[in-house]
């Protein structure tokens, strides 16, 4: 077998952060103490940077005034505000580990994350708390806080004397987002201090992201792309970030231009309301000078409509939750059509084809795999599905197909995993095939992706009915919606007699997306 061809970036290497990600992130703060590190864009709300950390290290007490310590989970189930990053870091100072939640999950949803991270406290936002407490019950959880004063005892209360960082090593897992991998159902990631730390040191070789900028914090900090990427980089710089708890277009564009926001992180959903709605051009956005779009590929075209709509640079880079999250990102003074930009410091990758193994023609295209210390610690529970994403040289399957031109700049042009990418958000069919199936009329069910201009992709279902069942779209669409969060809803049914599968029993989905609309 020949040696394979390992592609690395063109950056050199940074040092790898070797303590706690808390103390990393804040560790510049005390320059600038009175500055402000989270303004709350619907009640003007700010914390300076001195508050925020006083607030976080209080907070670690109370928690470990409450048994809260090393090897502990809290669930974290909120919109963006900042009190969502002193939940995140105080359980992190505690030597904890927070587990983050959609906030818009049902009960079900919330109690099978709950129960597969092994959580023993939850802190939940007053809009998601009756889900939350529901959960929490059937786990078996007591500790239930608030964040504010309605329901249950707030998570204000959670404080005592402050406490300095728990000892804990680099490679202790200090977050445990959710995600889906190339397929299956949603999997425990565990990111470590040293996954987090360094993928923040290997942005910022890229990105100029400074502390005088003012970031637009809507993308949600549940999410691993707002969680590292604008809360805990912004952090790290010395920005302020203006949080937003949802995202709707006038709220933004108010906040964009009440505050001079200077840096956007978005997803092209977004970036597609920029360039075409109407309403933009009511609303001063000069302050703006990038846009960085990421979790869905962003279209050549629909970024340079944008560009020129807005007056900033928009941008594009890759990522996923299994890469803390950042691999590839454009260059500010080297940005090409389409591009996901170039492989982030300290990180090789390999164009492989994903049926034979064996590196793709030069330049691609294959499967993207990575390798670096910005890869998880593996799948929590799991080591089956660990096994199958990073294989025994180190290299994680990204599942997403891709090519490379002469001078390092990657594209994301098909993929091999099966997630849905709706809005940005992860929707794993097997998830919605799995529920489907439990109503009383369907035989068989495949679920795919399907184009949409405003979502990306939305769900479509591919349905059997059993022998004398009815049922319409309608009925199983709204099936679905009583038992998932919104963004995985399917949108779209079609009726067919049998779902096309291979001899080993798989879905063949890619005949499913060959038929006539």
């Amino acid at each position: 077998m020949t040696n394979p061809t390992i592609l690395r970036s063109p950056y050199p290497d940074v040092v790898v952060p070797d303590g706690a990600l808390t103390g990393y992130v804040f560790e510049r703060a005390g320059r600038y103490p009175d500055r402000a590190a989270f303004v709350d864009a619907a009640t003007g709300r700010a914390w300076t940077y001195q508050e925020t950390i006083d607030r976080i290290h209080r907070t670690a007490g109370g928690l470990v005034a409450r048994g809260f310590g090393v090897g502990d989970v809290l669930g974290v189930m909120a919109p963006n505000s900042p009190d969502y990053a002193v939940a995140f870091h105080a359980a992190a100072v505690a030597g904890g580990t927070t587990t983050t939640i959609n906030p818009v999950y049902g009960a079900e949803e919330v109690a099978f994350q709950l129960r597969d991270a092994g959580a023993s406290m939850v802190v939940s936002a007053a809009a998601s708390l009756d889900h939350a407490t529901e959960a929490a019950r059937e786990v078996g959880i007591r500790d239930i806080f608030v964040f504010g004063t309605d329901g249950a005892p707030s998570f204000d209360t959670v404080t005592g004397d402050p406490i300095a960082q728990v000892p804990v090593d680099p490679d202790d897992i200090v977050v445990l987002p959710y995600s889906s991998g190339t397929t299956g159902l949603p999997k425990g990631v565990m990111l470590s201090h040293r996954n987090c730390a360094v993928n923040l040191e290997q942005v910022s070789a890229i990105f100029p992201f400074a502390e005088h900028d003012v970031v637009i914090a809507v993308l949600p900090f549940f999410h691993i792309y707002g969680m590292q990427v604008i809360m805990n980089a912004g952090l790290r710089v010395g920005a302020t970030l203006i949080t937003m708890p949802r995202f709707d277009l006038v709220g933004f564009l108010e906040a964009v231009q009440e505050h001079r926001v200077t840096i956007a992180y978005l997803v092209p959903p977004i970036v597609l309301a920029l360039a075409k709605q109407p309403i933009v051009d009511n609303y001063d956005l000069s302050s703006l000078r990038i846009v960085m779009s990421g979790a869905a590929p962003l279209g050549a075209e629909l970024a340079a409509e944008a560009s020129a709509r807005i007056g900033a640079d928009v941008f594009q880079g890759y990522g996923m939750t299994e890469l803390s999250p950042v691999s590839h990102l454009c260059p500010l003074d080297d940005a090409r059509p389409g591009s996901i930009g170039v492989l982030v410091p300290n990180t090789e990758a390999r164009l492989v084809d994903a049926e034979t193994g064996v590196d793709a023609p030069k330049g691609g295209p294959g499967e993207l795999w990575i390798r670096g210390p910005l890869v998880m610690r593996g799948y929590l529970n799991n080591p089956e599905a660990t096994a199958t994403t990073i294989d025994t040289d180190g290299w994680l399957h990204t599942g997403d197909v891709a090519t490379v031109d002469a001078d390092g700049h990657f594209a994301i042009v098909d993929r091999v995993k099966e997630l849905i990418k709706y809005k940005g958000f992860q929707v794993p069919p097997a998830e919605l095939e799995a529920l489907l199936v439990t109503h009383p009329s369907v035989a068989d069910v495949a679920v795919i992706p399907v184009a949409d201009e405003e979502a990306g992709e939305i769900p479509k279902a591919f349905v059997v009915l059993k022998p004398d069942h009815a049922a319409t779209a309608e009925e199983l669409m709204a099936f679905v919606a009583g038992h998932v969060a919104t963004y995985k809803q399917v949108r779209l049914v079609e009726f067919v007699s049998e779902i096309p599968k291979s001899a080993s029993g798989k879905i063949l989905r890619r005949l499913l997306r060959e038929r006539p609309a």
